[in-house]
């Protein structure tokens, strides 16, 4: 029997406090930019929808299907380390939920509809850029295995978008387990209301961690699971080279899905401190500071939870505290497992730390490009990656550290070389490359580059010809020193 569409609204089942119904503003002339059909079968859209004037109708929001019942959320949240008390969706509507193919439940959100009961004066719009982008690093991301949003489809306005220049805008059909942020505790926790609380916890609980329900302490479960579940995403990030770019609590998502792809970026010469982000004026977001500040995030959500973790806020505060310093442990136990895999190490062991970071080390001296490095380190031929570093004594030092520990294991080179290559990337989305893809789309409405930088990075860890100019580094000419946000 094939499976049929499921829609449901069930966060609407929630007080009211939580959302504000609000419908998106129809625009001049929406034109298609993409249409994610592998993720359409998944959920199990209708293919009245699937790339056809219907569809540009919905994702555009110019006509919603009686299915669709769109809120925008509401959310607190710290940016850069700045309580901000009401935030929300302020250019995002969330349609709907479906239900997947494989029983998932799914948030299908417009970004960029128009001004919601939460924008604070903005235009809830959205320029083409970073529709663009969100598009093609979020789904890059999902086919490297990382946990993340989706997109489902793009459609231009036909409109234009004022932000420090006049810019064409588009809007994006973003799909999620959820849009519940730690932000989103932070709000429902200043309502001051513990029934409330209690009942959006049982509601997270249900959605994302339904094994904690049985726990004697379902919601220091709920605590720890998530602390999990962002220890492995952030070091997931860090494995790749991943800086998001602006991690406020608001961005920062329940399920531990990687969301909101504003000023994000994969680095590329190696250099710990790298920021991106042209709002992160002090580096709080830099690469070497996603695990610490993820860590702080998840203190702003154990807060939240407090009054539903013990009567007592001492012991509540003792029961979160130790909850807390679980994170370092999950978050090294992930990165080590990652790194080593990089290196071909099957089975990490504690010591393999001081070989990881004598690598990055070296990397970092010469400006080595991350993801270049590891590809063809996994090539099985040293010295292909040996002509990257210009001090040539540290590189044989650490590479006969690396042989020595290699040696111990009982997998073949070729065994070995398989495995690297299926955990170091080809080609990642590098910066300059989306630059270039904005560009031609904002000021041409030319979708080549575009198309083909979403079909080489379907296959990240494939090594194909026709794509090799992508696995390169950007120039000095081309490389894009600084990334922005949309709003």
């Amino acid at each position: 029997m094939s499976a049929t569409f499921n829609v449901e609204q069930s966060y609407q089942s929630l007080p009211s406090a939580l959302f504000a119904n609000c419908k998106p503003t129809p625009v001049a002339g929406p034109q298609w930019l993409a249409f994610n059909q592998d993720l359409a079968n998944e959920l199990v859209l209708p293919e009245q929808y699937h790339a056809s004037d219907a569809g540009l109708k919905l994702f555009s929001g110019n006509d919603l299907p009686d299915w669709c019942q769109p809120i925008a959320q509401a959310y607190a949240g710290h940016q850069f380390a700045n309580y901000v008390p009401q935030l929300g969706d302020g250019r995002a509507l969330l349609l709907a939920e479906v239900i997947s193919r494989s029983g998932q439940r799914f948030d299908l959100q417009l970004k960029g509809a128009g001004p919601t009961p939460f924008s604070r004066g903005g235009d809830g719009r959205s320029p083409i850029g970073p529709v663009i982008r969100e598009y093609l690093v979020s789904e890059a991301m999902h086919a490297l295995g990382v946990p993340t949003t989706r997109a489902l489809a793009a459609v231009s306005s036909g409109e234009i978008v004022y932000r420090d220049e006049p810019q064409p805008g588009a809007i994006l059909t973003r799909v999620a387990k959820s849009h519940i942020r730690i932000g989103t505790f932070q709000y429902v926790a200043s309502v001051g209301d513990p029934a409330l609380l209690k009942e959006f916890a049982d509601y997270v609980i249900s959605r994302h961690y339904p094994h904690c329900a049985g726990e004697s302490q379902p919601y220091l479960a709920l605590l720890q699971a998530v602390i999990a579940s962002q220890a492995t995403t952030v070091a997931h990030w860090m494995s790749l080279g991943f800086i998001h770019g602006v991690m406020n609590t608001d961005n920062m998502s329940i399920s531990g899905e990687t969301i909101d792809y504003g000023p994000c970026a994969f680095m590329e010469a190696y250099d710990d401190k790298t920021v991106f982000s042209a709002i992160d004026r002090r580096g709080r977001y830099a690469y070497i500071n996603q695990p610490p500040v993820a860590l702080w995030n998840l203190t702003r959500l154990a807060e939240s939870l407090l009054p539903l973790l013990h009567s007592s806020q001492t012991e509540a505060i003792a029961m979160a505290s130790a909850a807390l310093e679980s994170f370092s442990q999950s978050y090294q136990q992930v990165y080590l497992q990652k790194m080593t895999a990089k290196l071909g190490i099957a089975h990490s062991e504690p010591d393999d730390t001081q070989l990881i970071n004598g690598l990055l080390q070296l990397m970092q001296q010469d400006h080595v490009d991350f993801t270049l490095f590891f590809r063809q380190f996994s090539q099985n031929d040293p010295q292909i990656a040996a002509e990257l570093f210009t001090d040539n004594n540290h590189w044989q030092r650490w590479f006969a550290s690396w042989q020595a520990r290699i040696n111990k294991q009982t997998m073949s080179d070729q065994q070995r070389t398989t495995a690297m290559q299926g955990v170091n990337p080809e080609f990642i989305p590098r910066n300059h490359l989306i630059q270039q893809a904005i560009e031609q789309v904002s000021r041409h409405g030319e979708l080549t580059l575009f198309n083909q930088l979403k079909q080489a990075w379907l296959k990240p860890f494939a090594t194909d010809q026709a794509y090799a100019a992508f696995r390169q580094p950007a120039t000095a000419k081309e490389r894009v020193q600084r990334t922005f946000c949309g709003t």
